[in-house]
């Protein structure tokens, strides 16, 4: 008899626990890019979010500024709810960031054409399918004719300052003699 009342007892508590489960909703505080926002928590902490599986263009390459644009207009100011995938070697939380209403912002940008699946880090095919269907509408950066992925731009930034690099000359360091420190000195 006192297993089966520990087990009844035990069985409500989780069923209490399930019910009970509290789903933190985050306000978007902050847009850096179209595919990186600063929520602040329940807590009151700022938490930098790269959403995940896609990949805007970066601010300085074309629809960058639109991307950002159109995200800030989906969510920022509103209540979102967060679902965390992992943190990224730069300590953002990546996830995927859900309005009140269900609607998902990683797949807005997408389907809108101002990102791409980022396949490196995606399988998703309703993901492929949303990028195949802004791509055939010629949606937002499909407009271009051969859009630059945004994983190549960076590419080529960085060879770009590498050779930048390369080509300077080293200046050589010219260091000041040290004056040496005159201390009051007092004998008695």
């Amino acid at each position: 008899m006192p297993k089966k009342s520990f087990l009844l007892c035990f069985l409500f508590l989780v069923i209490a626990a399930a019910c009970n489960r509290q789903t933190y909703l985050y306000k978007v505080v902050g847009v850096k890019d179209g595919d990186t926002m600063v929520l602040l928590s329940p807590q009151n902490l700022q938490v930098t979010v790269r959403l995940a599986e896609i990949d805007c263009p970066e601010k300085s390459q074309a629809f960058g500024q639109a991307a950002k644009q159109f995200a800030s207009d989906l969510c920022f100011g509103k209540m979102v709810k967060l679902i965390v995938n992992n943190t990224d070697r730069y300590g953002r939380t990546v996830g995927w960031i859900e309005l009140e209403d269900g609607t998902s912002v990683n797949k807005q940008l997408v389907k809108n054409g101002y990102a791409w699946q980022y396949r490196a880090y995606s399988k998703s095919m309703e993901l492929a399918m949303l990028e195949q269907q802004a791509r055939q509408n010629r949606l937002g950066l499909w407009q271009d004719e051969n859009p630059t992925p945004p994983w190549n731009f960076r590419k080529g930034e960085r060879e770009q300052r590498a050779e930048n690099k390369q080509d300077k000359p080293k200046k050589k360091r010219t260091y000041k003699k040290r004056r040496r420190k005159l201390r009051d000195t007092v004998a008695f």
